[in-house]
């Protein structure tokens, strides 16, 4: 159940951060919680997608996919609107052939950050989540400045799919492809879990992810050696 219990906090403390700080903070750029409070929103996007990432791996709650599937969807749908099940289907593909022209997440006509970034997002974005996102929106805007909105949830989600993008595909898996990173061509930051935990949720230790899938993002500092 700790798994359980740990995805119900991420979300809760996503939802909980981001209430407070649309009612409470002030959006102005004189005002230097402003920025703290993104940076926080920020890094907990970030954990509410690695959230609904534990889901398809059914890791939130073992031989349990329908605990999995129902916390796993609602984490992905308030990330943006995502569908579980299209990431589950596409996550799974990167599993099995990571760093090669199968792998719907890497990008082999460049090796540019930029290019790779926007077909990795190209690849994911979909009609139906900008209705969804565009919806919400609209409908919190009754209540909600529109510029609150934008810089405390917007952005926020925003620059969490540079933070997931960096740490989660593109360091770990762009060129070379030396021998240490096979049999999964992914490579992993050393060993500090203080920075790992900020940095992305311990998803910069990308080799054991990959060596250990089954392993939720909360345990995965217990696989690091070096």
């Amino acid at each position: 159940m700790m798994g359980v219990f740990i995805a119900i906090l991420v979300i809760l403390a996503w939802v909980g951060h981001l209430a407070y700080s649309l009612l409470y903070v002030e959006v102005s750029a004189l005002n230097p919680w402003l920025y703290v409070h993104v940076l926080i929103q920020t890094h907990l996007f970030t954990g509410l997608f690695i959230t609904g990432h534990d889901g398809m791996h059914g890791t939130i709650k073992p031989s349990h996919d329908g605990t999995n599937k129902v916390i796993g969807t609602i984490a992905s749908f308030l990330y943006a609107g995502l569908s579980f099940r299209r990431l589950k289907k596409n996550h799974q593909k990167h599993h099995n052939s990571p760093g090669t022209a199968s792998d719907p997440d890497y990008c082999e006509r460049s090796q540019n950050f930029f290019i790779w970034y926007f077909t990795f997002m190209w690849r994911y974005l979909t009609i139906w989540q900008i209705l969804i996102m565009a919806a919400m929106f609209n409908v919190l805007s009754f209540w909600i400045s529109e510029i609150s909105l934008i810089i405390l949830w917007i952005v926020p989600a925003f620059l969490s799919t540079f933070q997931m993008f960096y740490f989660g595909v593109y360091a770990p898996h762009k060129l070379p492809h030396q021998g240490d990173m096979m049999p999964y061509r992914s490579r992993t930051l050393q060993r500090n879990h203080l920075l790992a935990f900020l940095s992305c949720w311990f998803f910069g230790y990308h080799y054991e992810h990959h060596q250990s899938p089954g392993t939720p993002w909360w345990r995965l500092y217990q696989k690091k050696v070096h």
